[in-house]
């Protein structure tokens, strides 16, 4: 969506399909274009990827021009356009949002996005949202940038471990900042170095180097999806034959 101080310029067609290509749109997806113009990210998210889509724009004659682009490429059925403000938008809805705006729109929209729900997928060309360092970046004409909203996996958090032949307490404290995490565990009580920690969405993964038997040293490889104030997933302990796999769920004690 634009402002009244931004001025509409139209997105080079290559630079659209690298877009909805970045972002990984299919027909499962809901893409909202804020600032839409004359319609074509929404339209080509339609009519190549099988997405629904909405434009919001607040130019009410660019509306009516999408509007007929949709109706001309026959996707009028799944594309929708509304004369609307960006910030009187509903974004709830969407798993995929596409931008083409102005640097301090951008740090202006960064909080609305950061608040949805992880997983959502932010694509933008030209333009980022200043030190949220994008999770992927291509170039096709122009820079195009993806995000991926990250949930808030930040805290003190305890996991009791079923893996013979001992139960093991997992103390792990995580520390944030947009989709970078670094973090500390303790087994049992003895520090334990923290290995490979991402967060991509929800899903959280890392690696604590299993040390409570010291003559059968093994990794855990820990993959697991935030929600709220829980982790669970799956747990494996070790590689090749050696390799066991149990869940493991793991709640915050921070509230």
């Amino acid at each position: 969506m634009r402002t009244r101080e931004v001025p509409y310029v139209a997105t080079p067609q290559v630079t659209v399909d690298e877009m909805l290509r970045l972002a990984g749109v299919g027909p499962e997806d809901f893409v909202i274009d804020l600032g839409s113009g004359d319609g074509r990210i929404v339209v080509t998210a339609v009519k190549k990827f099988g997405a629904r889509g909405l434009g919001v724009d607040i130019d009410w004659r660019l509306v009516s021009q999408a509007e007929e682009n949709a109706r001309q490429a026959g996707v009028t059925d799944r594309a929708r356009f509304l004369e609307q403000d960006l910030f009187q938008a509903d974004l709830g809805q969407a798993t995929v949002i596409t931008t083409y705006l102005l640097p301090f729109v951008m740090l202006k929209l960064r909080p609305r996005v950061l608040a949805l729900k992880p997983g959502t997928r932010i694509v933008s060309h030209d333009f980022d949202f200043g030190d949220w360092r994008p999770d992927r970046k291509t170039s096709i004409r122009k820079d195009v940038f993806l995000w991926i909203v990250p949930a808030q996996a930040a805290g003190r958090w305890q996991a009791r471990l079923e893996m013979p032949p001992i139960e093991r307490l997992l103390e792990l404290e995580i520390k944030q900042r947009y989709q970078e995490v670094s973090a500390h565990a303790r087994l049992n009580g003895v520090p334990s170095q923290v290995w490979e920690t991402k967060l991509v969405g929800d899903r959280l993964s890392f690696v604590v180097v299993d040390t409570t038997d010291r003559d059968n040293e093994a990794s855990f490889y820990f993959d697991g999806r935030v929600s709220g104030d829980v982790i669970e997933g799956e747990l494996a302990r070790g590689v090749g034959a050696g390799r066991s796999v149990t869940r493991w769920r793991a709640v915050k004690v921070d509230r």
